[in-house]
């Protein structure tokens, strides 16, 4: 049975854990909201520029065979997957997630004869990714000195993927992250990023047929890379919405479970000191007795 000195250490050291704990969840609350706020803001905006590219290049006769940027990706047999994790941990299953849904997807692939290559955003991801696919990696982006998420970060991410389905280095993007629907709930979700789908319309005799100026192929080339750096500045912000409700959410069960732990160890503390207390007697007693 530890001793009393061993239980005093040992219920000072969980008390100093769940001021840390409690501390992390205060935090993460207050940086919840306004990520939050972020991601729900951004949501609309980045599906609705999907819908515009989809609609513009689908009403557009033949052009998925002339534009790079367009098609199904049915018959590809290069896949990149881009993985969004965090840079840090004790979020809960907020980056193992991502990464489960990730590793699924390569699994399937895989076992088509597709060739796979990663991308990982976060150091998470790639820290549990490369200890079984390390000859899969082709980079990675480190978001450790960004404090907060811009456009700009986005757009260079963007620039990047972009230029390596330029040169060929794959045919078919997909990206893995996860949605934020509330504190305790966040989706692990993926969607293709390259090529564009297509949205399939039916004839409509309504329909308003357009002039464009300057063509159509020139419109979707400066609009496309627009449309992605907007895809994934909504990823990063919804992750990082998810990442401090899934930090908030571990924490607070970090803090309460501190708490049932010590008011444990001080139930036993206290039994072991009454024992103590009790010996001590019986032996007094015992001694003045044999007196």
């Amino acid at each position: 049975m530890p001793s009393l000195k061993d239980l005093k250490i040992r219920i000072d050291s969980v008390k100093s854990t769940r001021k840390i704990t409690k501390a992390m969840q205060m935090v993460a609350a207050a940086k919840l909201r306004k990520a939050q706020e972020a991601a729900e803001r951004g949501r609309p905006y980045a599906e609705k520029m999907r819908d515009i590219v989809s609609n513009l290049a689908s009403s557009v006769k033949n052009i998925a065979g002339d534009n790079k940027f367009l098609g199904d990706g049915s018959d590809c047999k290069k896949f990149l997957l881009i993985v969004a994790t965090a840079e840090r941990g004790l979020c809960g299953g907020f980056n193992s997630s991502i990464v489960k849904l990730a590793k699924s997807r390569i699994a399937e692939l895989t076992s088509q004869n597709k060739e796979v290559k990663i991308l990982t955003i976060g150091k998470k991801g790639r820290e549990q990714l490369n200890r079984e696919f390390e000859k899969l990696f082709i980079g990675h982006v480190d978001l450790s000195n960004e404090k907060n998420i811009t456009i700009d970060t986005a757009r260079k991410i963007s620039m990047d993927i972009i230029s390596r389905f330029e040169d060929g280095e794959y045919e078919v993007a997909e990206i893995f992250y996860n949605k934020f629907a509330s504190v305790i709930s966040q989706i692990p979700s993926s969607y293709k990023l390259l090529p564009v789908s297509l949205i399939e319309k039916e004839p409509d005799a309504s329909n308003v047929s357009f002039n464009f100026e300057p063509d159509e192929d020139e419109i979707l080339n400066e609009i496309i890379p627009k449309s992605i750096a907007t895809s994934i500045f909504s990823v990063l912000q919804e992750n990082a919405a998810s990442e401090q409700g899934s930090r908030m959410a571990a924490m607070d069960n970090a803090t309460r479970n501190a708490g049932e732990m010590i008011d444990k160890l001080t139930i036993d503390f206290n039994r072991s000191r009454q024992a103590a207390i009790t010996n001590e007697l019986i032996e007094i007693i015992s001694g003045a007795e044999a007196l």
